[in-house]
């Protein structure tokens, strides 16, 4: 198990805590910007000349700026504190059809900047991200960049930080962070997708969470970020969370991953789109899944019981996600959440239909199509943010 915790810690007072206090004073701002230096002190209960000495560190390294002075019928006249924005993070989110850059900043901000079409080797991917990274490090030469944050359609091994299973994207085994660190740099993390979904709803709506989450992304393929308190869970090298590929259908359609009726053949985009060219029996066809969803909605018969049907097997493995797991949330994220009045139903309905004890939240991604690249941002900075260096669990 992966530990990332955006829980408050504990105070800390002896000299050796330094850092953690820092942490302390950054997790105050973060989440209490505008706030001003005794209230961070009231807030954590750190001595507000403990506060001042770290907030003039932050300062003076970029993490925090002075903004706006407030106003009190008495006394001195507060100064409010405010993460830098200057501060940023090169987020990339790589997929089997495209890949995205943008820049992630710390007070929450993000803005795409570029995007390819996906080689088919990895070697050719590695170099064409080098020379747009390096692009737009020359492009914004005004911003601070803390680092490098990856998301993958796939699985990183824990103990080599490889791209060690990605079957949509047809890649073998491959070593992305060696070559962009060494021709950048700055340090690359690198996460699965549903990974980093669910760091990004950790990180940017702690409050709308209870400890124990999923973050379930459904795109060409279907993965589980899984969160069990406050912590991500990767497993022993991190596999966990490859729901997608549990075969509900063991005579069904073979998968890229090798084996038969896995679930993403059953309820991924794909298997969306497939479901409509069947019924309207076309061999093929160039649409995307965002046409499909605005085919429904326009009324077309064909596209809406595509979409049900998908509802249906998403609905079915999600039932099974949830005997597995029991978690108090589900977030699914997805571009097929613009038409989430047509899946909740189906899946509410799935779900109540066969739980044992209490049946889930289920809900709707905040972020959309950011969610990934966001999620980016927490996985390049958390450690920041954290009591302690980030350490990786199994369980």
């Amino acid at each position: 198990m992966k530990h990332v915790s955006f829980v408050q810690p504990a105070v800390a007072s002896s000299e050796t805590a330094r850092q953690i206090n820092r942490s302390i004073v950054l997790n105050f701002i973060r989440k209490q910007q505008p706030v001003s230096r005794a209230e961070v002190s009231r807030l954590s209960g750190l001595q507000r000349n403990t506060v001042s000495l770290i907030v003039e560190q932050l300062i003076a390294e970029q993490w925090v700026v002075e903004g706006a002075v407030g106003r009190l019928p008495r006394g001195r006249r507060p100064t409010f504190l405010e993460l830098d924005g200057r501060r940023c993070a090169i987020c990339v989110d790589l997929r089997p059809t495209r890949v995205q850059l943008g820049v992630g900043h710390l007070n929450g901000a993000f803005a795409l900047s570029d995007q390819f079409t996906t080689p088919d080797n990895p070697d050719r991917a590695t170099a064409e991200l080098v020379k747009r990274i390096r692009a737009l490090i020359r492009s914004h030469p005004e911003l601070t960049y803390e680092g490098i944050g990856i998301t993958v359609p796939g699985r990183v091994d824990l103990q080599t930080q490889r791209l060690a299973f990605a079957p949509n994207l047809g890649w073998p085994p491959t070593d992305l962070k060696t070559p962009l660190e060494r021709a950048t740099g700055l340090t690359v993390e690198l996460e699965n997708a549903a990974n980093a979904c669910a760091l990004a709803e950790l990180w940017f709506h702690p409050s709308d969470h209870p400890p124990d989450i999923i973050a379930l992304t459904v795109s060409e393929g279907i993965g589980a970020g899984i969160v069990s308190q406050g912590q991500l869970i990767t497993g022993r090298s991190g596999m966990a969370g490859e729901f997608g590929h549990v075969s509900l259908d063991p005579a069904g359609l073979q998968c890229h991953c090798g084996n038969r009726g896995c679930w993403e053949t059953l309820a991924s985009e794909r298997a969306g789109l497939r479901y409509y060219l069947q019924s309207a029996r076309r061999a093929s066809v160039n649409i995307e899944f965002s046409d499909l969803l605005q085919m429904a909605e326009s009324g077309d018969v064909i596209a809406q019981r595509a979409l049900n049907r998908m509802a249906l097997e998403l609905a079915r493995g999600t039932r099974m996600m949830v005997a597995a797991i029991a978690p108090q949330v589900i977030v699914f994220v997805g571009e097929f959440t613009a038409a989430w009045s047509r899946f909740r139903p189906v899946i509410e309905a799935e779900i109540q239909s066969q739980s044992v004890g209490a049946p889930p939240s289920i809900v709707a991604g905040r972020d959309g199509g950011t969610a990934r690249v966001r999620g980016t941002v927490a996985l390049v900075f958390h450690k920041h943010f954290s009591a302690g260096p980030p350490t990786r669990y199994c369980r």
